[in-house]
This record gives structure tokens, sequence and C-alpha cells, in this order.
């Protein structure tokens, strides 16, 4: 539910990767993903925090809400997203533009190299500290609010992604978040691996394929 009966949530992320890096943490750890309950942060454009129980991803944000990211606005005020629209200064194009590929670090700091942010903030650049330390506070929020999803019972949080490369990201974010489970980091991201180890696992009869069936695609036709 999305809090309002004309639209429903959608529940879209970085589900390749995500799903990856927990199958590949469970193998680490000598268990099965099915067995885990775990929080997966992938921090990349854009911002994905989701809940894993059982073998499934339960809950996550969106490309549409939550945490702001490189370019991405994440959540934002409603009302105030309405008098934009009706302000006249924006198309509908330039609107979408602006919270889906111009939001997040890039509208406050003119850039979506994060880089050129690390070293802004190392020469003493306090508005771009601010600004990273927004976005971690946000995405720290976002995965309490996963860790409540599983009511607390959670056997480790994975950040992954192109931002986990971020030292200083990494560290922040685990002070905010090893209370809740211990913490294990795989920076990067790597979709095709992710798209042929499913393949093998049906090949392997450890999963079984889906099948999708075309009414399902009808709308996107």
């Amino acid at each position: 539910m999305s809090g309002s009966a004309l639209m429903q949530r959608s529940c879209l992320c970085h589900a390749l990767n995500t799903k990856a890096v927990a199958r590949r943490f469970a193998r680490e750890q000598h268990r099965m993903y099915k067995e885990m309950r775990l929080i997966v942060v992938h921090m990349g454009s854009g911002n994905s925090v989701s809940a894993h129980q059982d073998g499934r991803m339960i809950d996550n944000n969106t490309g549409e809400d939550g945490p702001f990211g490189i370019d991405r606005s994440g959540s934002l005020p409603v009302q105030r997203l309405i008098e934009l629209c009706y302000s006249g200064a924006y198309t509908q194009k330039q609107l979408d533009r602006l919270v889906f590929g111009a939001g997040g670090v890039s509208s406050y700091l003119g850039t979506k190299d994060w880089i050129e942010v690390e070293r802004r903030i190392d020469a003493g650049d306090e508005k771009a500290a601010a600004v990273c330390e927004g976005m971690v506070y946000q995405i720290a929020k976002e995965a309490g609010a996963m860790g409540a999803v599983l009511r607390g019972k959670v056997d480790a949080v994975l950040l992954t992604g192109g931002m986990a490369h971020s030292k200083r990201i990494v560290t922040r974010l685990s002070e905010y978040l090893e209370w809740i489970a211990p913490i294990q980091v795989y920076p990067g991201e790597d979709e095709l691996q992710s798209l042929a180890d499913g393949a093998f696992r049906v090949v392997n009869g450890e999963d079984l394929p889906k099948t999708l069936q075309l009414e399902t695609l009808a709308p996107a036709l």
C-alpha cells in the first residue's frame, strides 16, 4: 500500500546484485540463503535497502522513495513537489529529470563524481561534508526500518554497490548500523554474473525455473 487508493507502491530495486550478494554471504557462512535474515544495502546512482527472509526479498525502498543517492532524489516532501509541478517553472520531462538523474548529491553539489565529493570534503568543504552525512543518515534510517521489518532478528547487514568502495561511507554507515548485526562489505556489482549464477542454479537443480505469464507483461507491451 502506498498510502493512497489511487496508486500502488512499486517494489523495484537492484534485485540482481542484492540477491547475489546475499547468496554469496550465505555460502561463505556455510549456510543456505533461505535460512538467513539479512539487510542488504546497495549504494550506487540510487540507493536501495532490502530485507531478506526465508530466501525471499520481502521489502525494499524503490527508485522513487527512500534515501537520496548520487543522482536520485529519493523521498521528497509531497506537498512541495506538488507545488513545483504546478508552478509553471518546469515541464513534466524536466521534473522527472530533477528527481531521477539530476537529484540527490548532484543537485546539491553539481557533480556525480564521488571521488570529487570526497576531495572537497578533505579540502574542508562543509557543504560537501553535510551532503555526505545527509545521504549516509538517510541510508542508515532505511536500514533501521528493514531491521524492524525483520523484527530485530538479523544475521548480517551487507553493504554493496559502487559506493561501497568509499571507506568514508562504509565507516560512517557501520557506526550507525553495527548494533543491528555484523556488517560485511562487498564493493561493486556484477549483474551479468548474477544472471549466469541464476541459470546455473536451475541447471544444477538448486532452483526451479519461473514462468512469466504473457498477461503479466501486457501493460509493458
